[in-house]
């Protein structure tokens, strides 16, 4: 599967969480049952997978934790916010550039209509 074709099962399944779910409950727990449902969708899925940083070449083993990362092709960030800030879709873009790969998914299931709390951020590489 390509970039495109896992965000739309990674889309589909926060829809289903929402619907089930609600918004309200933290992050955590979006993130345990988006894990599940991306499971039981025969992706595999990293959670809280560390995201080293370099710097001045010198590898910082802990840099970052990155939420889910899909297939070792799309990260998603989860969040469960009033408002989605600029910081969270910059942190998102930096953790793509950190690991090299191309989209992201920024995911706020604390909205009305979920559809709205999601943006596709993409590293130009």
């Amino acid at each position: 599967m390509d970039e495109n074709e896992i965000s739309k099962v990674v889309v589909d399944c926060s829809f289903k969480i929402h619907v089930n779910l609600a918004p309200g409950l933290f992050e955590s727990v979006y993130e345990e049952v988006l894990f599940y449902e991306l499971s039981k969708n025969s992706l595999q899925c990293e959670r809280q997978k560390a995201l080293p940083v370099v710097y001045e070449n010198i590898c910082m083993e802990l840099g970052f934790r990155t939420d889910l990362i899909v297939a070792d092709k799309v990260i998603v960030e989860i969040k469960s916010v009033a408002n989605v800030l600029p910081v969270h879709k910059k942190q998102l873009l930096t953790y793509l550039k950190l690991s090299g790969l191309k989209l992201g998914l920024l995911i706020n299931f604390n909205e009305a209509l979920v559809k709205d709390g999601i943006t596709r951020i993409v590293n130009n590489l």
